[in-house]
């Protein structure tokens, strides 16, 4: 799209991983990882090339599956990038994405 380069294709892919390794959103881990008093780049122990845990990734949980994919965005700033994956997610489930 308009505004957005290769960088944004790596940071879906670290955002990814993110939750695909924890099963949580991206944003979760990293405000997680604040919460306690931590750098998710220097305490999780994982490469910052490939693990970002930035605002804008959530997982696809099937109940009684688990986590089958990620919904994903980037090119905003991270809250923003969660937001706009909040509000689509609950307009899908409202009927009304």
């Amino acid at each position: 799209m308009p505004g957005t380069s290769a960088d944004n294709d790596a940071w879906i892919r670290r955002k990814n991983n993110v939750v695909n390794r924890y099963g949580h959103s991206s944003f979760h881990v990293g405000t997680d990882f604040r919460a306690r008093g931590k750098s998710f780049d220097s305490d999780a122990r994982l490469d910052p090339d490939l693990y970002a845990a930035h605002g804008g990734a959530f997982p696809i949980n099937i109940r009684g599956v688990g986590v089958i994919g990620t919904i994903t965005v980037s090119g905003l700033p991270q809250a923003e990038d969660h937001d706009f994956v909040v509000r689509q997610i609950r307009a899908f489930l409202s009927g009304q994405g």
